[in-house]
Parts: C-alpha cells; structure tokens; sequence
C-alpha cells in the first residue's frame, strides 16, 4: 500500500506547502506591512525573523498534517485500505 500511496502524498505535500505559503503571507501581511524578512537578508531584524519563522513552520505543521490525513481517508475511501498505521480501537468499532 505504501508504494501506491507515495504520489499522492508527493502531490498532497507540495499543494500543502503551497497553501502553507500563501496563509503564512496572508497572515504576515494582516500584522505586519511590508514584505517578510528572509535568512538571505542581511539587514533582517532577529525578533521579526524569529517571528516570521516561527509562524511559517507553525502553518506549516498544521496544513501539512491536515493534508496528510485528507490525502490518507481519501485513499482508504477509494481503496478500503489505510495507508499507514491503522488504529486498532478504530477498526474494531467500524466493524460493530
């Protein structure tokens, strides 16, 4: 199951990272004006840095996670399998 799963979790991830992206940008922008700090730039202040990283991986985390599961009941639906460890409480219950 695994080797079938892996293009659509290659595609999830990138969509996820995409969208990750654009929230962390949009949010970025409702607080602060101007363009983000980058690492590459020289005169980046630390705090707003610190900060604008922290928000990207804390995004980032989220959407990707959120897409990771989407992507795998997905695939349980259009498969009947679960793609990755299957909690056992939860199959039992399905089965009742």
């Amino acid at each position: 199951m695994k080797l079938l799963f892996a293009p659509i979790s290659i595609v999830s991830g990138r969509i996820a990272g995409l969208t990750a992206r654009k929230l962390t940008d949009g949010i970025w922008g409702a607080v602060e004006h101007g363009q983000p700090p980058r690492p590459d730039q020289q005169a980046a202040p630390w705090s707003k840095l610190a900060a604008r990283l922290a928000l990207e991986g804390a995004v980032f985390a989220v959407v990707s996670g959120l897409a990771d599961h989407a992507a795998r009941r997905w695939f349980e639906g259009f498969t009947g399998r679960w793609p990755g460890e299957r909690d056992e409480q939860a199959a039992e219950a399905r089965q009742a």
